[in-house]
């Protein structure tokens, strides 16, 4: 049986109501696809976790999807707040734990390994172990310092996009490389998607950039144009227009309810937002070709 179906098949088999699901990406390749689709399907009391929450995790607390954020950094990048996220976390209306960004990889390092605690040395983020009773510091059993230990974060569903990905969701990716590894061996399940669905034969071709093996992965998605408003390196570029209007749209719960409406009720799935995008958009987020250097890994 193939891993290859359709996203909103994905999110239905996959994400259950309460479940704990972490959309990795860092800056670059942010699944606002399956987040979307997400929203679409009223998916309700989920613990959202991510190491930046970006605006997928604004639009889908603004939907009510959430009941819980735990984050390291929360902002709309390069812009400001997250208007609708900080005002709920503020109201009581939403459940939150912060940690550093070493501090939530290391969690997902933890869980990734099976361990139910990993340590990290002192840091000077102590208002973060004063607010979290979840960092907690224990002796160092070799003499040293004490050190700090966050325990073992394991997702029920971890969301990864890639570049390209073989159907069974052998995967490559590429650019800036953010927590995509950790949170899905992590996970109890993956859902991939892909710009591309190549043969076998291309990621055989460069087993070293297979960042996510397919032993891993429950489902694998072709949705192209996945991450906007953020990027897939070398498929199209990041919409800072968007960041930027976004500031504004979430100012008002009128005119986020108005986005939501619009923008993912809306729309069918990713292809019919991309076609509502238009060309002149399309246009704006071209990129040029880069291409790296060939690698010769031998032949017999």
């Amino acid at each position: 049986m193939t891993k290859l179906i359709p996203l909103s098949e994905a999110i239905a088999n996959y994400v259950n109501d309460g479940d704990i699901v972490y959309a990795a990406g860092f800056t670059h390749l942010i699944p606002f696809a399956t987040g979307h689709e997400m929203i679409r399907q009223g998916k309700k009391d989920l613990t959202l976790a991510r190491a930046t929450p970006d605006l997928i995790y604004d639009q889908m607390v603004a939907a009510g999807c959430a009941r819980k954020v735990i984050f390291s950094y929360m902002g709309n990048p390069g812009v400001g707040s997250l208007r609708i996220v900080r005002s709920a976390i503020e109201q009581g209306r939403l459940e939150w734990e912060e940690y550093s960004h070493f501090g939530m990889i290391t969690r997902l390092q933890a869980g990734a390994a099976g361990l139910p605690f990993l340590p990290m040395k002192q840091t000077g983020a102590t208002d973060l172990e004063n607010a979290n009773p979840n960092i907690k510091r224990v002796p160092d059993p070799f003499g040293g310092k004490d050190v700090v230990v966050v325990s073992a974060l394991n997702p029920d569903v971890a969301i990864v996009h890639v570049q390209r990905a073989d159907a069974d969701g052998n995967a490559h990716l590429w650019g800036i490389i953010g927590e995509q590894k950790e949170a899905a061996f992590a996970a109890h399940k993956v859902i991939l998607t892909a710009e591309e669905i190549v043969d076998e034969s291309i990621i055989r071709s460069d087993p070293n950039r297979t960042m996510i093996p397919g032993i891993v992965v429950s489902a694998v998605c072709h949705v192209p144009f996945a991450c906007h408003p953020s990027y897939a390196q070398g498929y199209y570029d990041r919409d800072n227009e968007f960041y930027l209007a976004w500031d504004k749209v979430s100012e008002s719960a009128e005119a986020t309810k108005e986005y939501l409406d619009e923008w993912v009720y809306g729309v069918k799935d990713r292809n019919a937002y991309w076609e509502k995008l238009g060309l002149e958009v399309h246009k704006r987020l071209e990129v040029n070709p880069r291409y790296s250097e060939k690698i010769n890994y031998g032949s017999y």
